[in-house]
């Protein structure tokens, strides 16, 4: 599906990055110093305590804002701007309510003046593998959730950018369909093996996602910790959190989240809170 010429392109690294807003009274620091790599052809997932700056990151690192100091490079070039090279799907949904499937799946190649025999074979192809043949021809508002994310995951690989980054993708989803979705996400990626950089604050959806566990600190936000998921492809749900390994990685990300939490929760934070809560309930358990 994708050209593997491309595999190994998409090396982003940010060098002491860091990013503020405001002055005076209304100055927040929000990334200090932060120094992180996505690697080419891993599955790289950004977790961190809620409001620690990770969607900054994700705009940093698209390029739709620039860092007050330090380097972005994606293969050694500077992020000066949003560059096709690099495609980000965010929590909310971005598909045209007037075009249908297909029409949204070969948006990408239209707008460039490519649509092609070779790109409409791309688009059924895509169709097919995220289980939505029987509504090509079907506009958003008549599609579930789920489906809507699977149109948005076609949208974005028909465009082959070097790097995919997803913002909390399958935030909003109820509990069944969002697990439904990492098994999607992760077959696409395990046959695509694209750099990919996911950001999400759902610790069972990173380990079963992830090669590579980016946990970041409380805010101003740099890496707390990188751990490696070293459990094979293909993954099921059925079975992973079965494994030792699995729940030995669990446990240590959420030690270090809950110590990130624990300097947020000093200063008033309720998701903080929320999160020493559950952490609480989950360690009883």
């Amino acid at each position: 599906m994708t050209d593997k010429s491309n595999i190994a392109a998409g090396h982003i690294e940010l060098k002491s990055v860091s990013k503020s807003y405001g002055e005076g009274d209304n100055y927040k620091e929000v990334i200090k110093d932060c120094s992180l790599e996505i690697t080419p052809g891993v599955l790289s997932v950004m977790i961190g305590p809620s409001g620690c700056g990770k969607s900054t990151l994700i705009r940093l690192i698209a390029g739709f804002e620039k860092p007050n100091s330090g380097s972005i490079t994606i293969d050694g070039r500077p992020v000066e701007g949003p560059g096709k090279d690099r495609l980000v799907i965010f929590q909310e949904s971005a598909l045209f309510p007037w075009m249908t499937t297909e029409d949204n799946i070969l948006y990408g190649p239209r707008a460039v003046g490519e649509d092609n025999s070779k790109n409409r074979d791309l688009a059924n192809f895509l169709i097919d593998k995220v289980g939505l043949n029987q509504f090509k021809k079907k506009f958003p508002n008549q599609l579930s959730g789920g489906m809507q994310r699977r149109c948005e995951l076609a949208r974005a690989l028909i465009n082959q950018p070097e790097v995919m980054v997803l913002d909390e993708p399958f935030r909003g989803l109820d509990e069944m369909t969002k697990e439904l979705m990492w098994e999607y996400y992760a077959n696409l990626y395990e046959e695509n093996k694209a750099t990919n950089f996911f950001v999400t604050t759902d610790i069972d959806e990173a380990i079963f996602l992830a090669d590579r566990l980016i946990i970041m600190t409380n805010i101003p936000t740099r890496v707390a910790a990188v751990i490696d998921v070293d459990i094979p492809r293909p993954r099921r749900l059925s079975n992973i959190f079965e494994l030792d390994q699995a729940n030995t990685i669990k446990m240590k990300a959420l030690k270090i989240l809950h110590e990130e939490a624990m300097k947020s929760f000093r200063s008033g934070s309720k998701a903080a809170a929320d999160f020493i809560d559950a952490y609480s309930k989950r360690v009883a358990s």
